[in-house]
């Protein structure tokens, strides 16, 4: 498959000095980084990033979807002609915003950390796409969701099996054991999830999609593997037992 490789642009302002007469230096408002993203350019995270607030900006490295990765999904998800996608594990909305910029889709975060919940809900306001980017504060399993076309994962439990060093805090549940209910509670949604539903994964959930799907759209050239699967085969009858791919 054929990857097009999108123009990554520096913006002005606190980013470093323009070269004269650059064409790829552009404002740094929440205008200007969305022109980019919707004329297909990817800004450097941290123009895009400066809008949250201190403490969440700073941890973005290691929590946060890459604005490349954000695009390239949302690239495919055009491609597809997806138009709702659930984002699982959502934390400061950088992923549904970013691609809703980049899309036409409508986009649900789910995120148990109400502070988190509450930046993703002001990300949106500032980039003007609170008419199809939306947050929901609970836990997987805990709250209903609406059915989508597609779903989004970065390997949204892998904060479980960190050392409490690397945790961004201890506002929740983080065990071993969490971490487990979380990866079989994914697999169980995707086993019930439709014929023809998308899932695209950007470094692992921690478990494996299963049988039914088929790749579709795989880029080796990000940081981590961000890999699209196309559910073609009805579920079974009976208990959630499909075996896994792979």
């Amino acid at each position: 498959m054929k990857v097009r490789h999108l123009k990554r642009i520096n913006l002005v302002g606190n980013f470093g000095d323009p070269t004269p007469n650059d064409p790829l230096v552009l404002d740094p408002s929440p205008d200007g980084v969305a022109m980019a993203i919707r004329t297909g350019m990817c800004p450097v995270d941290r123009a895009f990033d400066r809008f949250l607030p201190d403490e969440l900006r700073l941890v973005s490295g290691q929590f946060w979807t890459p604005l490349l990765v954000a695009l390239r999904a949302a690239e495919w998800l055009e491609e597809c002609h997806v138009r709702t996608v659930v984002d699982i594990g959502s934390g400061v909305g950088k992923f549904c915003v970013a691609a809703a910029l980049a899309s036409r889709c409508q986009f649900t975060g789910i995120e148990q950390r109400p502070r988190l919940v509450a930046a993703a809900r002001a990300l949106a306001a500032v980039f003007n796409v609170t008419d199809r980017v939306s947050f929901l504060d609970g836990s997987l399993g805990e709250i209903s969701l609406p059915i989508p076309d597609a779903y989004y994962l970065y390997n949204p439990f892998g904060e479980n099996l960190f050392g409490s060093q690397d945790h961004l805090d201890e506002d929740v549940e983080l065990s071993a054991d969490r971490y487990e209910r979380d990866v079989a509670a994914v697999r169980e949604l995707l086993w019930l999830a439709p014929v023809d539903t998308y899932v695209i994964v950007y470094n692992g959930f921690g478990g494996q999609v299963p049988l039914g799907y088929r790749e579709i759209r795989a880029d080796h050239e990000l940081p981590n593997p961000l890999c699209m699967w196309q559910k073609t085969t009805a579920r079974e009858p009976g208990p959630f037992s499909w075996p896994l791919a792979g």
